[in-house]
């Protein structure tokens, strides 16, 4: 590379660079990570090294901000302390009395925490000591009989009513109608004011060819895979609620209906802070990027496994094109269930195949090659897809980004759409740079280091900013 190459890489703070070079800043004497967030130097200033070893001979000290050292011999201590303070929180959330005391126990600054939560967890610390109180707690809900004052207490909330008002307001559910989930049926979701049915229609609905899911009128069918097995889910979509009915073709109903519960959560977006994002866009003057859908979510993919498939399925081909690979792939391998649905295929049935079997249904010698060679790892357990969404997100997506076939764009998506991180842009979407253009009235759509650079604005929230501009241009759901 040259030196205005690398130099390039530096001002657009491009941590695929990390390793690939260090930066010295003479005027310093501080050699640096590529993607390190200090105030970037002149190019006159800069000498660029192959290694921090070089680094060092020139006269060189590490940055004690991006910590290059540890990056290059595979250690991150940085994050590898809040990744501990975080499994602390979620083992004994009720151990910290506010975000203060989590500030304190980490041996940080205050806006140090802040900054280290937003990067790697894509949050706040109240928000995540928040989160930690609630999954406590819903696990004490299946477990126990305890009164709900005791687990509310037990988990940390200082009243009953700020217990209850927080899950319901994440849940759809009321602690007491969660704990009912031990037994029954099926349940029923409350939707916040302002929720966007239409919107959860048009994304339930955008293969109208779909053989795992239909919709039709208010009723929304699909071939889901749960832990026991395949299962058939029933959502009757209404302003104020959504009612669940789950029929599983294995095992005992009640103990699936948390499960069930999560991923219906997950494909609502009821956890998500729309209203924040609408906030902050309107702070930023950009108040037309949400204007008519503020409550708009994400609405995630059934299962980590499916958002991974279409991340790799979805690369550099158009949607309609997309969705005719993904049926074909679901026909070739996965379960018939009920009413002319098929569930999903398991990584273990794809990893049977051969790329020469997916030829035929048009999948590209390298796309086949991806879908098996990944669905191989996750089979072998040697990518373990349920731990990605309890890691911090930086971690998850290094492990990500190390699968081959999995570039920036694939990574960022499945991140968003699937494990449901906040604030992830897959660089690169056409979606994203149109809306961009359109949003900012650009001369021309925005290259990848512009949009890297424009989103930044809309940190912690890139998730929903990406959300949006894909509906900028598109007229709304009738």
């Amino acid at each position: 590379m040259t030196q205005a190459q690398m130099y390039a890489r530096v001002l657009a703070g491009d941590a695929s660079y990390n390793g690939r070079f260090f930066t010295g800043v003479l005027t310093t004497g501080i050699y640096c990570l590529p993607a390190c967030r200090a105030r970037k130097p002149k190019l006159a200033n800069v000498r660029f090294f192959p290694t921090c070893e070089a680094a060092r001979a020139a006269g060189l000290r590490a940055c004690k901000k991006c910590h290059p050292d540890d990056f290059a011999r595979g250690a991150d201590p940085v994050l590898e302390t809040v990744e501990t303070l975080v499994a602390e929180v979620r083992q004994a959330p009720a151990s910290f009395t506010d975000a203060r005391a989590l500030v304190r126990r980490s041996g940080f600054g205050t806006t140090r925490v802040f900054e280290l939560f937003r990067q790697h967890y894509h949050t706040t610390p109240a928000y995540l000591l928040l989160r930690a109180r609630l999954d406590h707690a819903k696990h004490q809900l299946l477990t126990s009989d305890a009164p709900l004052a005791h687990l509310a207490a037990d988990a940390g909330f200082e009243s009953l009513s700020a217990f209850h008002d927080n899950f319901r307001r994440l849940n759809g559910l009321t602690p007491a109608a969660y704990r009912d989930l031990r037994q029954g049926t099926g349940f029923s979701l409350a939707l916040p004011d302002g929720y966007l049915l239409p919107y959860l229609r048009r994304a339930l609905s955008r293969d109208m060819h779909s053989v795992n899911e239909r919709l039709a009128g208010s009723h929304y069918t699909s071939a889901l895979r749960l832990s026991s097995g395949p299962a058939l889910l029933h959502l009757e979509l209404s302003p104020a609620k959504v009612d669940v009915v789950v029929s599983p073709s294995a095992g005992a109903l009640a103990s699936l209906l948390p499960e069930v519960h999560a991923l219906v959560v997950g494909l609502l977006g009821l956890d998500e802070d729309a209203a924040a994002f609408a906030r902050l866009a309107r702070k930023l003057g950009l108040a037309r990027l949400v204007a008519g859908r503020p409550e708009l979510r994400i609405s995630r993919t059934p299962s980590v496994y499916d958002g991974l498939l279409w991340s790799i399925i979805g690369q550099q081909i158009n949607f309609p094109f997309a969705c005719l690979l993904k049926r074909r792939l679901i026909e070739r391998t996965g379960t018939p269930v009920a009413e002319g649905l098929i569930a999903p295929p398991t990584p273990a049935a794809v990893a049977t195949l051969e790329p020469a079997d997916l030829l035929p249904l048009q999948y590209s010698r390298q796309k086949a090659d991806y879908v098996i060679a990944t669905s191989r790892l996750i089979a072998s357990g040697k990518l373990a897809l349920d731990s990605l969404a309890a890691m911090s997100a930086t971690r998850a997506e290094r492990t990500l980004l190390a699968i081959r076939g999995l570039g920036p764009w694939s990574v960022n998506y499945l991140m968003m759409r699937a494990l449901g991180f906040p604030d992830c842009v897959p660089l690169g979407d056409t979606g994203v740079t149109s809306g961009l253009k359109s949003l900012l009235k650009l001369e021309e759509r925005p290259d990848i280091d512009a949009t890297r650079r424009l989103m930044a604005m809309f940190s912690p929230y890139r998730s929903l900013a990406t959300t949006h501009l894909w509906q900028f241009n598109h007229p709304p759901p009738s």
